[in-house]
């Protein structure tokens, strides 16, 4: 199939081609045809399937063929929610890329950067907005932004935004426009909270639902380091020594936590720059540009910050703290491995972060292989850890039928369950070089307007 197979207009289908796409992901085959029908849209898929050009490619066209009366001004006629600045910009990118020999503008509109560069773009007129709820807020309460003639809402990565807590501001923001529009909701995990809101935002919508919530992409290569507490730099700046890992984006809890890591690398020299809500917009952005052209090689992020990091040929994802909701450890890694691409998960993990682990493993089905051969091994590992070993694969083949439930805060076991036997672990030679990328249905870019999902 192509994208002219899906009814696209040639002016949007040029803009396409420009941008090397090929042929249209599983994602945009089912979700192209069913806005350009006016249907609401209910989006589970995970990150890198393609579902920015999904939503952003429709909306252009619908637009173009009702095009702002001149009289009346150019309105925004589409309002794009995203949790994170960089995810909005690079939304807007995309978008600017597909609109290209069309009429329609668009702007980001995001915090961190100065207000009148935004308020210039809306001054100039924009039929489409990528905004984040914080910054939308404010210019529709000074009333430099009016949603009364939005007709096409998106929400995207709504998992996020509820977990950032931005549920409130969204519902104030979607007060503010017509009841009447078309909604398109995506989101990759489906929780309670979600599910409620997608019953009062959305009519009879269409549901595509391309992989299971909260499984793992499976040409990523996942590994569990289990360690001695106090040794993760340690054993991060050894594995990074390997110079086949071109590029990695490590994962820290903490804004603290991340640029305690930037500086101990720096002191190995291994060329590393911190992301996160501390920093400036503009720090973020140049922290961002030097990873994606290479001249940083390493790029340590918190997940508010990492979600809308989409780096070209990503070759190594690492968890160097484990996160407690296990639906982040699938956002995390699903950073590799995107656009037809393989990439390598490596995940550290000291005692008390082995509860997340049987989380992590429970969720997404399967049982992490362990590296074992490391300077710093875990002494004195629990008796679970062994017998999950030996037992996991069975249990996860009766188990493969019934979705697992995730626990949003996993309670602890007192330390005296944990520690009851010793386990000396085994010794093979961990391979962490970097993986072949064999596209699928994609061209190489050239740019960072690429078929990849957002």
């Amino acid at each position: 199939m192509t994208f002219k197979d899906l009814n696209i207009i040639p002016p949007i289908l040029e803009g396409l081609s420009k941008a090397n796409y090929t042929s249209p992901t599983p994602i945009q085959e089912q979700a192209i045809p069913a806005v350009l029908a006016g249907r609401d849209l209910l989006g589970c898929a995970q990150t890198g399937t393609g579902k920015t050009a999904a939503f952003s490619v429709p909306i252009i066209q619908l637009l173009s063929e009702k095009s702002n009366a001149p009289k009346s001004g150019r309105h925004i006629r589409s309002l794009i929610l995203t949790p994170t600045r960089e995810l909005a910009i690079q939304i807007s990118d995309n978008i600017k890329a597909y609109s290209r020999f069309t009429d329609i503008r668009c702007a980001a509109i995001v915090g961190g950067v100065s207000q009148k560069v935004q308020e210039r773009a809306l001054n100039q007129g924009a039929d489409i907005i990528i905004a984040t709820p914080g910054r939308l807020i404010d210019l529709v309460n000074q009333k430099r932004i009016e949603l009364k003639h939005v007709q096409i809402l998106v929400l995207d990565e709504a998992d996020r935004m509820l977990d950032m807590g931005f549920i409130h501001d969204v519902k104030r923001i979607i007060s503010k426009m017509p009841s009447k529009k078309q909604t398109l909701f995506f989101s990759a995990t489906m929780p309670p909270e979600i599910t409620k809101m997608v019953k009062t935002l959305l009519v009879d919508p269409v549901k595509v639902e391309i992989t299971p919530v909260s499984s793992t992409v499976d040409r990523i290569e996942q590994s569990i380091y289990l360690l001695e507490n106090g040794k993760k730099q340690s054993l991060l700046n050894h594995i990074l020594q390997d110079k086949s890992i071109v590029s990695a984006l490590v994962f820290t809890r903490t804004k603290r936590g991340a640029d305690r890591v930037t500086r101990d690398l720096s002191k190995v020299n291994i060329t590393a720059q911190a992301i996160h809500g501390n920093k400036s917009q503009n720090e973020r952005q140049r922290a961002l540009n030097n990873f994606k052209s290479g001249v940083t090689r390493v790029l340590v992020a918190t997940d508010i910050a990492a979600r809308g990091i989409d780096v070209e040929e990503l070759s190594h994802v690492i968890n160097f703290n484990l996160p407690n909701i296990p639906e982040t450890y699938v956002h995390r890694i699903g950073r590799t491995g995107r656009a037809g691409n393989s990439g390598m998960a490596i995940s550290f993990c000291e005692k008390d972060e082995l509860p997340f682990l049987k989380d992590i493993e429970k969720v997404i089905k399967k049982t992490i292989p362990e590296v074992k051969n490391h300077p710093y091994p875990m002494t004195g590992a629990p008796a679970f850890v062994k017998a999950d070993q030996t037992s996991k694969s069975a249990a996860h083949k009766s188990a493969a039928n019934k979705p697992a439930r995730s626990k949003a805060n996993p309670a602890r076991k007192p330390k005296s369950e944990w520690f009851k036997k010793s386990g000396k672990a085994d010794h093979s030679k961990p391979n962490h070089s970097k993986p072949n990328h064999n596209s699928a249905n994609h061209s190489k870019p050239k740019s960072g307007t690429v078929n990849k999902a957002l």
